[in-house]
């Protein structure tokens, strides 16, 4: 999945010691691990050695697993990737909610620190969804919140509007995937984006917003459109936003995993700003040494 132009293609900024990519999927060979039931996209041969070359390239060395949903809730292609990697990782798995305590405590001991709660990003509109996944997310926070671990969501923007009542009640770590899948084009100033940059102004504490899959909420090639938004949340909280890669970029394979790392020094110019963002932030959410 990685190209050899991706990895000929300059870098521009250098990354801070111990940056971290906290949003990947990896991918083994079609039929070496079984599918999920519900199948977004077609998936692809995304091996970590790919993955991994391309992180040498940007300067990443520290990484976060984040379960596909293709695989549905069995976590095992990334559980063996993140055997290989070791201490340097930490991922968040898709599990049911009543899982056991030992399957708990064996994740754990992986390096597994958080659970999604993934709905298709692209679902229209259902107005009273977010009550069919009250039941899951509070089981799952009650549950997590005991043994460390965080929520990771991604939702389609109008689920994230509809699910902030819940995000402002909750008292664990969570991350909000995407930028909310706030749409670029209905600006910095359009409701579901300001009810975001209150919940990280105003909220709790808990919420981290992850600054990945900007090729699903711009209608720029160049990115332009969300350089706004990418700015007001710096601006909101910057020891609140973390980076993903988001790669293999399902989907939207044709993007460059080395363009999009670059614009994060065009949105960000300020190296500290950077640092937070690519390293420290990371290091305190997922509890790196």
């Amino acid at each position: 999945m990685v190209s050899s132009h991706d990895l000929s293609e300059a870098v521009q900024f250098t990354a801070p010691a111990l940056a971290c990519d906290s949003h990947f999927h990896v991918f083994g060979p079609a039929g070496q691990y079984p599918y999920g039931s519900e199948l977004r996209y077609d998936p692809p041969h995304a091996p970590l050695e790919d993955y991994l070359a391309l992180a040498r390239h940007l300067g990443i060395e520290r990484y976060v697993f984040v379960q596909p949903s293709a695989y549905g809730r069995d976590n095992t292609c990334m559980l063996d990737a993140m055997r290989v990697v070791g201490d340097k990782c930490r991922g968040i798995v898709d599990i049911d909610e009543n899982a056991p305590e030992a399957e708990l405590a064996r994740l754990h001991a992986l390096g597994v620190r958080g659970v999604r709660v993934n709905v298709r990003p692209i679902k229209p509109a259902e107005p009273g969804f977010s009550k069919t996944l009250l039941p899951r997310v509070e089981r799952l926070a009650a549950r997590c919140a005991e043994i460390g671990w965080q929520l990771d969501f991604l939702l389609p923007g109008w689920l994230t509007s509809e699910m902030m009542p819940v995000f402002h009640g909750l008292r664990l770590p969570f991350t909000v995937a995407h930028l909310g899948m706030n749409l670029a084009r209905d600006g910095v100033q359009a409701p579901g984006f300001q009810q975001l940059l209150d919940l990280l102004r105003h909220g709790a504490g808990y919420c981290r917003v992850k600054l990945t899959g900007l090729y699903r909420i711009s209608q720029d090639p160049e990115f332009k459109d969300i350089a706004p938004m990418v700015q007001a949340l710096v601006e909101a909280a910057p020891h609140r936003i973390i980076w993903g890669s988001d790669y293999p970029h399902l989907s939207f394979g044709q993007h460059s995993s080395v363009r999009l790392f670059n614009l994060l020094g065009e949105h960000v110019p300020d190296p500290a700003a950077r640092r937070l963002i690519l390293a420290d932030n990371p290091a305190e959410l997922f509890g790196f040494q």
